[in-house]
């Protein structure tokens, strides 16, 4: 008996895809802080959108809470550190009020749109923040300012409803992670409707946003399959599953792990798009790329629009501690 030839395949493997800086630097604040100053090191919700990357962080003596009241009072004195997604201003007041050391993982980015907001709302402008209701991200931001000073807007439909009482002193932000086609038409929506609205001093949906889209876009045309890696609960991730439907991919899906692929489903395919939201470590990308080629003759093609060099520096108190490659072997490979 001859064994049956394996099927050819090519995978579009996009580039930049996986983690970008700010995930990137809020996973080393906890690892550096482990290092530092010793299990268990407290984090308040996910510190990313990744079940694998906040696993392997709990085998290395992270401890994942909701709220800061479950810290016993004996780990007071163990750091707490923050979500890449940014808090309310109450979530820092809380942990100075119990005497808790805190660490700041907020993303440079998302801080940068907090200072935003801050700044429409200091001119007088009423906030109009668009966004997704019940994100991380979102809530962080709205919790930045005195309540009722933000309005969350979603969709089209729902600036054609907004009904502001100043239709003439308006700003905007926009979360991080959004659609980029999508956010345009809610914002030419808002700008067509109030004349006078504000837009932030610069781009509040990141640099790493925008390329995954981008390069999504350009690699899935012709693609009988698209996969993105990533979390049910990534905003960014699901927004990379709508682009490439959107640019021609005949299916997209949201992966988390290999294990997961139907492989009755995924059925015939010769061309397969690959790339992962901001938060999906490289080693599950490896992952996938295997369990096809345990299945086709695949040969990898690199589909790439830019390089991305931007680096962000960890707190203060961490940057005497080595961060090895070994370190973050977990996530990286």
């Amino acid at each position: 008996m001859t064994i049956a030839a394996k099927p050819p395949l090519t995978i579009r493997l996009c580039g930049p895809r996986g983690f970008c800086a700010g995930v990137d630097r809020a996973i080393q604040i906890v690892v550096l802080a482990l290092k530092s100053y010793g299990a268990p090191v407290y984090v308040r919700h996910e510190i990313v959108h990744n079940r694998y990357v906040v696993e392997g962080l709990e085998a290395k003596g992270a401890v994942f809470v909701e709220e800061l009241d479950e810290i016993p009072v004996e780990h007071r004195a163990q750091p707490v550190v923050f979500s890449a997604h940014g808090v309310p201003k109450s979530v820092p007041e809380d942990a100075a009020s119990r005497n808790l050391f805190y660490l700041d993982a907020t993303c440079p980015l998302v801080s940068k749109v907090h200072k935003q907001a801050m700044r429409h709302n200091r001119l007088g402008r009423h906030v109009v923040l668009i966004g997704h209701a019940g994100h991380p991200e979102v809530i962080g931001t709205m919790g930045q300012l005195p309540e009722g000073s933000v309005s969350l807007i979603e969709t089209i439909e729902d600036a054609d409803a907004y009904a502001p009482a100043d239709p003439d002193n308006l700003g905007y932000v926009t979360q991080t992670t959004l659609s980029v086609d999508d956010t345009a038409g809610v914002i030419a929506r808002l700008q067509e409707r109030f004349p006078n609205l504000t837009a932030p001093a610069a781009d509040s949906i990141c640099y790493a946003t925008t390329n995954r889209q981008e390069v999504v876009k350009q690699a899935a045309p012709g693609c009988d399959l698209f996969i993105i890696v990533g979390a049910p609960n990534s905003s960014n991730s699901k927004r990379l599953v709508e682009v490439a439907l959107r640019a021609g991919a005949k299916k997209s899906i949201l992966v988390q792990r290999a294990a997961e692929l139907d492989w009755e489903e995924i059925g015939a395919i010769s061309t397969l798009g690959l790339s992962a939201g901001a938060s999906a470590p490289e080693v599950i990308v490896n992952e996938i790329i295997e369990a096809f080629r345990a299945r086709f003759d695949a040969r990898v093609e690199l589909a790439e629009t830019v390089q991305e060099t931007e680096n962000f520096l960890v707190n203060r108190e961490l940057r005497s501690i080595e961060l090895t490659t070994a370190d973050m072997a977990f996530v990286n490979g």
